[in-house]
């Protein structure tokens, strides 16, 4: 069905190397493995969804929300909410994700996520963290936070837009706001909410940082589903088990792939695979047993950023998992037996890529991170049909 969703920014920081060898699962592909159709320029994609009609909705990060069909894009949407947004290395925030109603066809409602401002309390700045290694911007003095907003789409104009969630505390700069949206089985909505690369807040009861949370579709109801995560820019839920599958921003090494329980604790920052920028330790999840351990790791990190089930007939992956990269500028195809990895495969996109989708005739779309961003069209480099 091509309105299905099966969802899914990289650091601030340069891509350090660390000197560790690939599993040995790990099969590289180049660029010339698939067919690859640029459709339309963006600036700064980020997050893709289908309408039952087929159009594909597409947000970009400075604020716009265009709908693409008929191999066009549409002028930018009208009446989004207020997005804080400054084109700069170190912007993580504006506009972020959008999702469609399991029910638009009866209620026309899609979602936004996206960064917003608020009044700074006086004396409010950016004091800076060691572990980051000289790398914050503390130039950035807006006082924000993450939110999630739904709204009436009708044709190409919005109405009736509410604001739904929000994430707690704001604070002045920084990054990680996370915040991919991926619908379960049950038609709940599921929010990452990044933790501000703050740290502490990932493991703190009282706040929504840090978090994958749960809540109904009107922003009711919201349940905090599980803790301890860094920078969750990648979600999708298996299409048979219904498990949250997501995709974790390490730090220095440690991308992390997590089956998301209710309940459970995933360790960040008491526990990582990785360690801090200034090179300062980190305990590795195997010493701590009360936290959940990813079911991958990553180091060299490949920077994870949206993700999607395959079920088409183009390609010969029905079951995997197809996350886009960003420092590793790939497409990164796992193949799975249950909650095992049973193999790796990376197709060099020589782009940073932003997020994947499905579409209906088992194509992949994919979103480069750039300024001058791709809509990417990716069939198989024969054009043959393939079961």
């Amino acid at each position: 069905m091509p309105w299905k969703r099966t969802v899914a920014m990289a650091l601030i920081l340069p891509a350090l190397a660390i000197a560790q060898t690939r599993p040995a699962d790990v099969t590289t592909h180049a660029a010339s493995s698939v067919r690859t159709e640029q459709l339309a320029t963006l600036e700064f994609p980020w997050g893709m969804a289908y309408l039952p009609d087929g159009r594909l909705l597409i947000t970009e990060k400075p604020g716009r929300l265009r709908v693409f069909e008929n191999g066009g894009l549409s002028a930018p949407l009208q009446s989004l909410p207020s997005i804080s947004y400054r084109e700069s290395k170190s912007e993580q925030g504006g506009l972020l994700d959008v999702a469609v109603d399991p029910d638009f066809g009866a209620n026309r409602t899609i979602y936004l996520s996206y960064s917003e401002e608020a009044p700074a309390p006086a004396g409010a700045k950016d004091t800076g963290d060691p572990r980051f290694a000289g790398n914050l911007d503390l130039t950035d003095t807006r006082f924000r936070g993450g939110a999630v907003a739904r709204a009436t789409l009708d044709g190409t104009q919005l109405s009736n837009l509410k604001v739904i969630w929000r994430q707690e505390p704001k604070f002045v700069g920084r990054g990680h706001f996370g915040h991919r949206l991926v619908f379960d089985r049950d038609g709940m909505l599921f929010v990452t909410s990044g933790e501000r690369m703050r740290f502490d807040p990932a493991q703190d009861p009282k706040s929504n940082l840090g978090k994958i949370v749960r809540m109904k579709r009107d922003g009711t109801g919201a349940e905090i589903w599980s803790s301890g995560h860094r920078n969750v820019l990648s979600a999708a839920v298996h299409p048979t088990t219904g498990q949250l599958f997501v995709f974790e921003m390490g730090p220095l090494g440690g991308d992390e792939l997590n089956i998301v329980e209710r309940g459970q604790n995933y360790g960040w920052p008491i526990v990582s695979n990785g360690d801090n920028y200034d090179k300062s330790p980190i305990p590795d999840h195997s010493t701590r047993q009360e936290f959940k351990a990813p079911i991958r790791t990553w180091t060299p990190v490949i920077s994870p950023s949206g993700a999607v089930f395959y079920d088409g007939a183009l390609f010969p992956w029905r079951g995997s998992v197809i996350v886009g990269g960003l420092s590793s500028m790939a497409l990164i195809r796992l193949s799975l037996d249950g909650s095992r990895v049973t193999g790796e495969e990376r197709i060099d996109m020589q782009r940073r890529v932003r997020d994947v989708i499905q579409a209906a005739d088992g194509a992949i779309l994919a979103i480069t991170d750039e300024k001058n961003g791709a809509l990417l069209r990716i069939t198989p480099a024969n054009g043959d049909e393939r079961r």
